[in-house]
């Protein structure tokens, strides 16, 4: 092997990096001794921090540290959880060309960043990390990305990661990666069923995996990508917020730098009540030299939030139904992300699964970049015991279909969580008398109006007979390989016309072009940042 392959895992609130050496995976730390990083940027006017250099000055540099970037990737300006989140965020989002960018001050002059550079930035960090570790450069690398992440977000990971100057040899699902890690730490040649809870800082997945013998197969998966820590402690964000209003007439809602501090202590109290059953709120001088003491129960805490972890039971109920199992079926439930150390969800849980005990053997803040460096060496060709004989099969997260025509309605071709590689042929007719051109449109998506799916290509198949209203008749194959590329044919049958598409998951992509100057400026970029 030339060089090693890392595994990175890209949160939204914190983000790992794992390798593996000697023979065994190792978590590597970053510069402050810490073995995870704050997905943080910051620009000042000199310099470009990332990590905890960038959280720690965030109330005093509001409107240009950014977080959650994760949130942004792979996503439209107009969507609704986009439009949400910019309520809760002091730095600016604007609009381009129907993507978000962001805008901050840098250097003296305004600059604006689409997530995939600020994204990169965090993977600089990530790589600048493994770098110092390992004594030597690193180009390869696996990122993770949440189960339920559609095609658009995942390409934009995977650009992030070309923008960082890494050579991305795949993403792979975050409870995928967690069950390597709790396969590999359990080796048993009896047959397996666990499930994989996994609930960070942004995003929420569960997973069920079958593992035996080495074969690491995903049965079903379900999920929110906008469901996690961060979402709770705006719940407890907006209770303080209000409480602070009735006691001392102030509204600090605008107030960005009072949200900040505020937001700080919040996440701190978050983890207190994952121990203790109160937590004091303590801010000096929150605004107008107003001292803001107060506290919180957990039972309180659990109030604010109980329909978002009502909204992960009832995912977790999903993926067992779409997997047709019953709940007796699984043997290990698996407890992965910060999150998931909150009391009230593992209560929930343990409910759900009656006189299962949770399995909490795997880190969970760490188990996601473990199970990527496994992927990671196995991709780098590492022939090291660990990782030998091991294979992945992976399962598509959303339905794939087609419209033909002008029609508004999904065809589903290749239902959510079908074993990839995979294919399927179905057959479609015209819908118009004496057409001689069909429209296809190829769609992702759970949702039967095609406007609320995404649109991933189009083709055209030309020179069909002319004939009424559904007489002619073209046969649609949907092939997807286990790189998650798919091929859609159409083939006319009485004349063997065809046409073909190929889905490279460059749909709503930045183009070359665009990724090719923005490489060039995170390499001007490195001589600003503090790695």
């Amino acid at each position: 092997m030339s060089s090693p392959a890392i595994g990175i895992d890209l949160g939204t609130t914190y983000s790992c990096v794992a390798v593996l050496q000697h023979g065994k995976i190792e978590i590597i730390v970053n510069d402050q001794g810490n073995r995870t990083t704050p997905s943080y940027v910051a620009f000042s006017d000199e310099e470009i921090l990332i990590g905890e250099a960038a959280k720690n000055q965030a109330a005093r540099n509001v409107k240009n540290t950014i977080f959650d970037v994760k949130r942004l990737i792979g996503r439209e300006f107009n969507d609704a959880t986009v439009q949400a989140d910019m309520k809760h965020w002091s730095f600016g989002v604007i609009h381009y060309e129907n993507k978000p960018k962001i805008q901050v001050q840098f250097q003296g002059t305004y600059k604006t960043y689409f997530p995939e550079e600020i994204s990169a930035m965090v993977l600089q960090k990530m790589k600048a990390t493994a770098e110092a570790y390992l004594g030597k450069t690193v180009k390869n690398a696996v990122i993770t990305v949440p189960a339920y992440f559609n095609d658009s977000q995942r390409q934009a990971t995977k650009d992030a990661g070309t923008i960082s100057g890494l050579n991305v040899l795949r993403i792979i699902n975050e409870p995928t990666a967690a069950g390597f890690a709790y396969g590999l730490e359990n080796k048993n040649s009896a047959k397996q069923t666990v499930l994989i809870f996994d609930v960070g800082g942004g995003t929420f997945d569960v997973s069920i995996l079958a593992i035996q013998n080495g074969v690491f197969e995903v049965v079903s998966t379900a999920g929110d990508t906008h469901l996690g820590g961060e979402d709770f402690d705006n719940r407890m964000l907006q209770h303080f917020v209000q409480e602070f209003k009735c006691k001392h007439r102030k509204d600090i809602s605008q107030n960005w730098r009072a949200l900040r501090r505020l937001r700080t202590v919040c996440e701190l109290a978050k983890r207190t009540l994952s121990s203790s059953k109160m937590a004091r709120i303590e801010v000096d001088s929150l605004c107008d030299g107003i001292d803001f003491h107060s506290q919180i129960s957990r039972a309180r805490f659990e109030e604010l939030n109980i329909d978002f972890f009502q909204k992960a039971m009832a995912l977790v109920e999903k993926a067992i139904q779409d997997a047709n199992i019953n709940k007796t079926q699984i043997d290990q439930v698996i407890l992965v992300g910060g999150s998931s150390r909150i009391p009230k969800i593992q209560n929930m849980l343990q409910a759900l699964f009656v006189g299962k005990t949770l399995n909490k053997s795997v880190n969970p803040d760490e188990a996601v970049a473990y199970g990527a460096a496994v992927q990671a060496a196995i991709l780098n060709g590492d022939k090291s015991n660990i990782v030998r004989d091991l294979v992945l099969k992976d399962v598509t997260p959303l339905s794939l279909g087609i419209c033909v025509g002008y029609e508004r309605k999904m065809s589903v071709v290749i239902k959510r969580n079908t074993a990839i590689p995979a294919k399927v042929t179905q057959p479609f007719t015209t819908g118009v008398d004496y057409q001689i051109v069909m429209l296809f449109k190829v769609f992702e998506g759970e949702y039967t109006e095609t406007e609320n799916n995404h649109l991933l290509g189009e083709f055209r198949l030309v020179n069909v007979p002319s004939a009424p209203a559904g007489v002619t008749i073209a046969d649609v194959t949907f092939d997807i390989d286990s790189n998650g590329i798919l091929n859609v044919t159409a083939v006319e049958r009485s004349t063997r016309n065809s046409n073909r598409i190929t889905i490279k998951r460059d749909t709503g992509r930045l183009t070359q072009e665009q990724i090719y100057h923005m490489v060039q400026d995170a390499e001007r970029c490195l001589e600003t940042m503090v790695l």
